[in-house]
């Protein structure tokens, strides 16, 4: 998706509701790319980003406030939590924790299942079970 169709650049909710944790050898004292000065120890083998460990959580490099204009300040650099994070809707799946992240700023959910609601469900002659019965779609 290009960058100005990218829902995330106007949210930043998930930057600052989670927890960013992930395996220490990913920072670049370890041999990775994230930048070690924007960690911190969370134990022997584990680092999280700055600031995610906290009551309030958020990432030091989020840049701009939740809902509004962001951006990552370590973008290409990131750990893999944030490169594995899938927004709401993404490939047509639903995450429940971007959801839950979007709400906590009053953002709304960015995904809705297309399934559509049922509303009559009509006996089909020689239908054995439930699923075999005909469905029609609300209008």
């Amino acid at each position: 998706m290009s960058d100005s169709l990218n829902p995330c650049i106007s949210c930043g909710a998930c930057c600052a509701h989670f927890r960013v944790s992930f395996y220490w050898s990913e920072a670049d004292d370890g041999g990775g790319v994230v930048p070690a000065e924007l960690t911190e120890p969370l134990n022997l083998f584990m680092r999280n980003m700055r600031g995610t460990n906290a009551r309030s959580p958020r990432c030091v490099a989020l840049k701009g406030e939740p809902g509004g204009c962001v951006s990552c300040g370590i973008y290409e650099n990131r750990p893999t939590p944030c490169r594995e994070f899938a927004r709401a809707g993404e490939n047509g799946e639903a995450n429940e924790a971007c959801d839950r992240a979007r709400a906590r700023y009053g953002l709304p959910p960015l995904f809705a299942a297309l399934s559509p609601s049922l509303i009559e469900s009509y006996v089909s002659q020689g239908a054995r079970l439930a699923s075999d019965n005909v469905q029609s779609p609300d209008r």
